[in-house]
């Protein structure tokens, strides 16, 4: 089910723009901190939609824009057989089908944490970092999402 603190005021949540601008904004920073796990070589296809969901904040795409981005996004996941590789596209299909429902946000900190995992680095110390970069009015929020479900 649903956390309805994460719907968006206009579908008749609490959820104000800002703060769902912020979730996605925090999101992007997620996937950007992972991009170098995967080497020179990053699919146009996750570049792209992290330019949708960063576009999405400025009113330059559409939600309809991110939901493309982010079903391109997993088909780079389907298609890998890198587990790395697989885990940061989830993330970033995650990140920017955030425009869409607020708390796919969660989602790419739960996969970048499956991506550094897979790359054999700390998952404590991106766990860390991540809670690190929670904007101060966001952190209860996201927090005890994160604890509801587990991630």
């Amino acid at each position: 089910m649903r956390d309805k603190r994460f719907i968006a005021e206009h579908r008749g949540g609490p959820l104000k723009k800002e703060q769902h601008y912020q979730l996605i904004k925090l999101a992007c920073l997620y996937v950007e901190h992972l991009l170098p796990l995967l080497g020179e070589k990053v699919d146009e296809r996750l570049i792209h939609a992290l330019r949708v969901a960063k576009d999405w904040t400025e009113g330059k795409a559409t939600v309809g824009d991110a939901r493309k981005a982010s079903l391109d996004a997993i088909a780079v996941a389907r298609e890998s057989t890198d587990p790395t590789e697989i885990a940061i596209a989830r993330a970033i299909g995650h990140t920017v089908a955030t425009a869409h429902m607020a708390d796919h946000s969660l989602g790419a900190g739960y996969y970048g944490l499956k991506a550094v995992k897979s790359a054999g680095k700390s998952v404590e110390e991106e766990r860390k970092w991540q809670d690190e970069q929670l904007p101060e009015e966001l952190r209860e929020l996201f927090l005890s999402a994160k604890m509801l479900r587990k991630v």
